[in-house]
């Protein structure tokens, strides 16, 4: 029991503290200041006339305006443009790779014959000119 009282006390005095400093004053609006906004409060608050009005006018179901509509399509627009480079991209960079294993592959194969042939040539006969590719 006596730890509760110390708990409430401790509360109550923290209350205390805070509902005396400076800045606690700021945080909250004033009267004048809620009845006639100036500055960047006008933009916060609006009458509740108006609010009801906005949330009317956009409801849910309420049809887009053709400048919604034409800022939609050119942001979907956009996004497949960018989408279609990056695969054109992507294709261009794997065709390089691949052309370029090819002729890897084509550059080993055509030494590791010429090996096979100079290594089977008996020098009586002229080299065979099968599977020869001419440069």
């Amino acid at each position: 029991m006596p730890w509760t009282h110390a708990a409430l006390l401790a509360v109550f005095t923290v209350l205390l503290a805070l509902s005396l400093t400076p800045e606690a004053d700021s945080a909250a609006v004033s009267a004048s200041t809620a009845k006639n906004p100036q500055g960047p409060m006008r933009r916060i608050f609006m009458k509740e006339a108006d609010a009801a009005n906005f949330f009317r006018k956009r409801s849910r179901r309420a049809v887009k305006s053709q400048d919604e509509i034409n800022a939609e399509q050119r942001q979907v627009l956009a996004a497949d443009e960018r989408k279609r480079e990056f695969h054109e991209e992507k294709r261009n960079e794997f065709e390089n790779y691949a052309e370029e294993e090819n002729d890897e592959q084509d550059e080993r194969t055509r030494e590791s014959t010429e090996q096979w042939r100079e290594f089977h040539y008996d020098g009586m006969h002229p080299p065979q000119d099968y599977n020869r590719h001419t440069i």
